[in-house]
């Protein structure tokens, strides 16, 4: 039996054919091919200056985060190192570990890279 893609926006492994198509029950989601998600993830992420992003570089947050789970926020000014691209998941598109919070997902629209 022929193994079907996991869904590209939120990697449901319950994904089933129609025609064509491809279905994700758990969020809706059609596509094609796996061509989509595999032009997902070559996608350029910029940064909230415009800036490219690429695995392993250093950030730096430009606003305050609010982190569910806890009592405290990650400040502006925090830097993070060594960052992970990854598929876009509810606009999360950066995989880091952040001091004082541990490994999290990140938006790019809340980080500018540093230097």
């Amino acid at each position: 039996m022929q193994k079907l893609p996991n869904c590209p926006q939120c990697h449901s492994e319950l994904t089933y054919e129609d025609g064509n198509s491809y279905i994700c029950p758990e969020c809706g989601h059609e596509w094609q091919d796996s061509v989509e998600s595999e032009a997902k993830q070559e996608e350029v992420v910029k940064d909230a200056h415009g800036n490219i992003l690429q695995d392993g570089d250093s950030v730096t947050i430009v606003k305050d985060i609010k982190v569910k789970g806890s009592s405290s926020s990650i400040k502006i000014g925090t830097k993070v190192k060594g960052i992970r691209l990854v598929p876009e998941v509810n606009g999360h598109n950066i995989e880091a570990k952040v001091p004082g919070f541990g490994s999290m997902m990140l938006k790019s629209e809340v980080v500018k890279k540093s230097t």
